[in-house]
């Protein structure tokens, strides 16, 4: 099955033997997450998908968080080091990735009754942190065991190391020796949780047939093949399996959007704008991302592929491609939000923006903004504004936590999959577009802004745009650069500021009174943790 869906690249210890296994015994697989960020993103998907499948198939998995294993960093597909984060940057990842992970298996869960994937299987899965281990291991059992069985000259073949080496970059002791640490999470999971399977990334095969060798090695000196008939019995090796490395049809590297990565967290990218990340996929592609990132059945894969190519322009499949991966990442009901949020702008084509959805969605917003907030435990702020100052820095790196938690509040998207935000009136004057844009969320930095301005790829909504014979049908113009363009000119129903970035990137921007924008952006600043609260508490009560 996970061949016939395309996560195969590679398989060390035997694809055949592997396969014979598989239909022997329910094995333990893993897959490993080092948290290095504050969400996972959709290039991270392509494993987990591969062991979720396991998962509804009824194998033990483990999703394995690199707690202990992100403090040195692994070095394979790097050309330079990873730049060091502080201990307040690292704990926000690892406290926001293991949130992220509980909630994609809840999804999986649900989206394995959605489809009927083998509901009679008992399953078993957990989250595991490697920190457990790993904080009780000293370097002198290390080097003692597992340094050992670990060859000099292995470890200098891999590529990781020579690309490194032959670039005058050179390689820190700690990176060097992250494989070893990595096996040790092998080692410790196959004796306690009889975990035999490890699936990564393609980059990944070198640390796993080094974890292959550190766990046989292991097995020998604490006695484990005393009394086997067979020193290789395969029901009791171990396994690794590599997914595929994916590009486009156009030859770029998945998982990237304008060289930013495309964040699985719905607080770091919204439901619509993930929605809109999948609709664009290209008809070369959807096959086979539909394959590998949704839990449909290869027959509707099938008819949905036939129905696309009689009619590429509805993009069916993208849509459906779309809904499903929001759905893994965020949940159904952001999902159904965030595919009504996308006929609503684009239900007349690329060219207009009905008035009436516009007014429906601001209607909707303003019920929402309305709504009562509790008061949010302090944790979840700093994890919210983390994420969001994390999304906000022009790099991947954050050197300290109180440098970048501190961010200019003029106005936030809201977090629940909607295209709506606020603004103050008082930011809306001749020439501040580009404010505005970076405000949206739809530039990085003022100087983007101005430069998507100025390469046309920009627009705003125009009031009473519509033709006689379709009023509400509202045309987008662009955005002109100059200091004398003023927004307000551009506000329907002296409310609102649609504006769009690129075909398919759609803000629209509620404008209130300054007084009333500061009661509301507090009151926004709570709902949007409120939801981050509750699944906390559902949490801890899980723990208990």
């Amino acid at each position: 099955m996970l061949e016939e869906r395309g996560f195969v690249k590679d398989v060390a210890g035997g694809r055949k033997t592997l396969d014979w296994l598989l239909t022997e015994k329910r094995i333990g697989a893993y897959v490993g997450v080092d948290p290095t960020a504050p969400s996972l993103h959709v290039g991270h998907l392509l494993p987990l998908m591969a062991l979720y499948w396991m998962y509804l198939h009824g194998y033990y998995t483990v999703s394995l968080l690199g707690a202990g294993t992100v403090q040195i960093g692994d070095p394979s597909g790097r050309t330079t080091a990873r730049s060091r984060q502080s201990a307040e940057a690292q704990a926000m990842n690892v406290e926001s990735i293991q949130r992220q992970l509980e909630k994609l298996w809840t999804n999986v869960k649900s989206l394995g009754i959605k489809h009927q994937i083998a509901h009679s299987i008992d399953r078993k899965r957990d989250i595991l942190s490697n920190r457990t281990w790993l904080e009780k291991l000293s370097a002198v059992e290390l080097m003692r065991d597992l340094g050992s069985g670990m060859r000099l000259g292995t470890m200098l073949s891999r590529d990781s190391v020579k690309v490194r080496m032959e670039s005058g970059e050179g390689m820190a002791i700690s990176e060097f020796s992250y494989p070893l640490f990595q096996a040790y999470d092998w080692w410790s999971m196959y004796r306690h949780q009889d975990v035999q399977l490890q699936i990564g990334g393609s980059d990944q095969y070198g640390n796993i047939v080094a974890g292959m060798a550190a766990v046989s090695y292991m097995r020998k000196i604490h006695g484990m093949d005393e009394g086997a008939n067979d020193e290789q019995d395969p029901r009791l090796a171990t396994y690794g399996l590599t997914t595929p490395l994916l590009t486009t049809a156009s030859g770029e590297k998945f998982g990237k959007s304008a060289g930013n990565a495309v964040w699985l967290d719905a607080d770091m990218l919204n439901s619509f704008d993930l929605y809109q990340y999948f609709l664009r996929t290209a008809d070369a592609d959807v096959e086979r991302y539909l394959k590998l990132f949704t839990f449909l059945p290869m027959s509707s894969i099938a008819l949905l592929v036939t129905q696309n190519q009689q009619d590429p322009s509805k993009r069916l499949a993208q849509h459906v491609l779309a809904k499903e991966i929001v759905e893994l990442a965020h949940g159904a009901a952001e999902a159904k939000k965030a595919e009504t949020a996308h006929k609503d702008a684009f239900g007349q084509g690329t060219n207009t923006f009905s008035l009436l959805s516009l007014r429906k969605t601001l209607s909707s917003a303003h019920g929402e903004q309305n709504t009562p907030a509790e008061p949010m435990k302090e944790k979840v702020q700093d994890i919210l504004a983390y994420k969001k100052a994390y999304v906000a820095t022009a790099t991947a790196t954050t050197q300290s936590v109180t440098s970048t938690t501190t961010s200019d509040h003029q106005s936030k998207p809201t977090t629940n999959g909607n295209i709506v935000i606020s603004l103050p009136l008082r930011l809306l004057k001749p020439g501040s577009f580009p404010t505005i844009l970076l405000a949206a969320g739809l530039a990085v930095s003022k100087a983007d802004a101005n430069r998507l301005i100025n390469k046309k790829g920009a627009y705003v909504l125009v009031p009473n745009s519509g033709p006689l014979d379709n009023p509400t049908a509202l045309k987008w113009a662009t955005i002109e650069p100059g200091k004398q363009v003023n927004p307000r000119h551009y506000l329907v129903d002296w409310e609102a500021l649609v504006l769009r970035a690129g075909k398919s990137r759609i803000r629209i921007c509620r404008v209130v009174e300054d007084e009333r924008w500061a009661k509301e952006e507090a009151d926004r600043e709570e709902a949007d943790r409120e939801e981050a609260e509750r699944e906390e508490a559902e949490r801890q009560t899980d723990g208990e």
